[in-house]
């Protein structure tokens, strides 16, 4: 079934209002052959005539007298609808979705976000962690708009911009007898608690334990930062962690810096071709200004060269 047009309904409440077919011409901008047309349609997709026509001023039937009835709460419904849909337009309503480590969740995310809520108090902002396979398997998927993953993030559907490097360290008990560089071979000598496996920070740690010539093998696998740090506090190991994990320090850590260095590449990573609303553009824009306070977290790194077409809307 055809549904009512707007601008029929339109027309035929100011004919009623102002009375004659020339006055609601006039309030439309239209010519008045072209609103008696849209009377006619209006009355024609109803069957029932809406208007009597007596000497030069028009009046509503009955049937004329009920439909302005509606018409009203009509026109008031799309009104509603239209202010919600410019909301979204400009940003200040609809949903983001971003997915990321737990590591930069709690680190990371948290001051990038707020800044958001502040610019756009109506947008909702959803957060997924997950390791990175699995972050970047749902922004492939469309289930995420974006991610920020750690490096590399392989896939022709992607656009990276890289944001920083992030140094690990090595973290001791406090107190201890400390060397002044942590190498695989002196951690593999103490109790080491590490990240679960699956996680890409596990596999750069396990990685770097391998180039020098160690295996490492964990007392204990966690999927938490805070609670190695905090395992590690309690005299109950030593672990290897991302730099931006021990920016504010700890009363009861010792922290080393490793040999050989080891840094891990933390990205922005969505579609090339996902479409971009304002309230992305200022997500991505936020995030961006983690570069900010690189400083305190790592060291900003040039971008990478894109393979494939580039995104339409992500900035550079």
């Amino acid at each position: 079934m055809r549904r009512l047009n707007p601008d029929h309904l339109d027309a035929f409440v100011q004919v009623v209002r102002l009375g004659t077919f020339s006055a609601a011409a006039d309030r439309l901008s239209l010519s008045q052959p072209a609103v008696s047309l849209q009377l006619r349609q209006l009355e024609r997709r109803l069957g029932v005539r809406l208007l009597d026509r007596l000497g030069r001023r028009v009046t509503a039937t009955p049937a004329g007298e009920e439909l302005l009835r509606h018409a009203a709460r009509i026109d008031a419904a799309i009104a509603a609808a239209e202010e919600a849909l410019a909301r979204h337009s400009s940003g200040e309503a609809g949903r983001v979705r971003i997915g990321t480590g737990a590591t930069a969740c709690i680190y990371l995310l948290p001051p990038a976000l707020s800044d958001l809520r502040r610019r756009l108090p109506g947008l909702e902002i959803v957060v997924t962690t997950g390791n990175t396979p699995e972050i970047l398997r749902a922004v492939e998927d469309n289930q995420l708009d974006a991610a920020l993953v750690t490096l590399p993030a392989s896939g022709r559907a992607f656009q990276v911009r890289p944001l920083f490097d992030d140094p690990f360290a090595a973290i001791f008990p406090a107190g201890d007898d400390l060397p002044a560089r942590a190498t695989p071979a002196i951690l593999a000598e103490r109790p080491v608690l590490l990240f679960e496996p699956g996680a890409r920070t596990r596999s750069l740690v396990d990685a770097w334990f391998a180039r020098g010539g160690r295996a490492a093998r964990p007392v204990m696998e966690l999927g938490s930062v805070e609670a190695i740090k905090e395992m590690v506090g309690a005299g109950l190991g030593c672990s290897v962690l991302p730099g931006m994990a021990l920016a504010a320090g700890h009363p009861r850590l010792a922290v080393r810096p490793l040999a050989p260095r080891l840094v891990r590449r933390l990205a922005l990573v969505m579609r090339h071709d996902k479409a971009m609303t304002r309230g992305l553009r200022e997500m991505v824009a936020a995030l961006g200004r983690l570069r900010e306070n690189a400083p305190a977290l790592g060291t900003p790194t040039p971008p990478i060269r894109e393979r494939g077409p580039r995104s339409r809307g992500v900035p550079a």
